[in-house]
């Protein structure tokens, strides 16, 4: 491989192939209650990130074992990762958080992942986490919607929070041993070449565990949507975006396991997704154009550990 995929990590950290299975929280988004905003991200729709989860009226055991029949039966799958997939799965009291925890620490779980916002990171849910993660035998991440590097493309899409926050927030948790995911999006209309890299950068820099590459989908009635109608914004092309997957690899270092080149999208409700083209057709060019060129992640991680004097060493 050109670059080190997930499936491979997982199957190397628990010896054989391991499954997520979404998980939906009765949750919201301080950007949506006016905590730190109004309305949420510009390109956000009201059921947020996860669309193929089931509602969050059933009790997390259900939808695991919901989930479960269908992944085991399909995959042939022992072993699982319940994944707290939508809005920010945080941002809730902790007590109430632990409960639902608990909840999906059962007997063929080898890890949880939980997606949040970098602003809803706080150390006293991480020592929990930590507590419950020795207690069970339980591997934990975190995956931090952070988008982009780029603080004028954050306010932009009205984001809530800048940088900052997200350096903040991996530092706590690398802290206290639990992993960090990063989602990057690649492909915002105000980002270029130099935001790709540098995205790569900051996220090697720091030292994350993960990362999750999507490409930006337009949801209908939504801030984005209504720029878009009116050609406010341009939409890089699907070439440009497999350039700048390669990119963001080379850049990236080798040790970080990247869980996704591209996203699954709904096309349901939606004014643009993935140019139209299966995402499995897209990971498999930005894998073709690595062997063409004989590229790979971390060719161009060179940039770490005082890169300018390591030639006196």
């Amino acid at each position: 491989m050109r670059y080190n995929a997930y499936s491979d990590f997982l199957r190397q950290r628990y010896g054989e192939k391991v499954y997520k299975l979404p998980v939906s929280l009765p949750v919201t988004c301080p950007n949506r209650d006016g905590s730190c905003g109004q309305g949420g991200c510009v390109f956000c729709g009201e059921i947020g990130a996860g669309y193929e989860n089931l509602p969050a009226s059933m009790t997390v055991a259900m939808q695991i074992a919901a989930n479960r029949v269908h992944i085991a039966a399909k995959y042939k799958a022992k072993k699982f990762i319940p994944y707290f997939q939508n809005f920010s799965n945080t941002y809730l009291p902790v007590q109430q958080l632990e409960q639902y925890v608990y909840e999906a620490c059962q007997e063929d779980v080898v890890s949880i992942a939980l997606a949040t916002r970098p602003d809803c990171v706080n150390d006293q849910y991480l020592e929990m986490l930590s507590k419950i993660s020795q207690e069970k035998n339980i591997d934990f991440s975190i995956e931090l919607g952070l988008q982009t590097v780029n603080y004028h493309s954050l306010k932009k899409v009205n984001r809530g929070h800048t940088l900052a926050e997200f350096l903040d927030a991996t530092l706590r948790i690398k802290k206290h041993n639990i992993e960090v995911c990063a989602h990057i999006i690649l492909n915002l209309p105000w980002d270029d070449e130099l935001d790709v890299i540098e995205s790569a950068k900051v996220l090697s820099a720091m030292g994350v565990n993960q990362v999750k590459l999507h490409a930006l989908y337009i949801v209908k009635d939504t801030t984005m949507a209504d720029w878009y109608q009116k050609g406010e914004i341009n939409l890089i092309s699907k070439d440009e975006y497999v350039e700048r997957v390669v990119t963001f690899l080379e850049y990236l270092h080798s040790d970080i396991a990247v869980q996704r080149l591209i996203g699954r999208a709904p096309e349901k409700n939606t004014l643009f997704t993935n140019w139209q083209t299966g995402w499995w057709k897209i990971r498999d060019d930005i894998e073709k154009t690595l062997v063409d060129r004989d590229t790979w992640q971390g060719k161009r991680c060179d940039y770490l550990n005082g890169s300018a004097v390591q030639k006196f060493l």
